[in-house]
């Protein structure tokens, strides 16, 4: 019998990561330099992050998208099989009738 664990193993992960970053946050924030480049660091690395999240975002869109149009194109297919199908089904000739 499968066992539903609700996404507790979702939850685990999403807490692993938040650990990380707070561990890594308190790292810069306790290493021995001077509080304007621990600034300078953190902001280079919201930067950093940001163009990287920006990208991960335009990929995803560029992947919904042909993923869109391939389904899209299936489906025309698979319509245009259908209606010829159907009219030798039915016994006529040409393409059938159009929806």
């Amino acid at each position: 019998m499968a066992r539903d664990d609700g996404g507790a193993a979702g939850m685990v992960i999403v807490s692993f990561v938040l650990g990380a970053l707070t561990g890594a946050a308190v790292a810069l924030l306790m290493a021995p330099t001077s509080g304007e480049e621990t600034r300078r660091m953190i902001a280079d690395k919201a930067r950093e992050g940001r163009e990287r999240a920006s990208e991960a975002a335009r990929q995803g869109r560029e992947f919904v998208n042909r993923q869109r149009e391939t389904i899209t194109s299936a489906i025309d297919r698979g319509r245009q099989a259908y209606e010829q199908a159907r009219g030798h089904a039915t016994g006529q000739t040409g393409g059938g009738e159009s929806l």
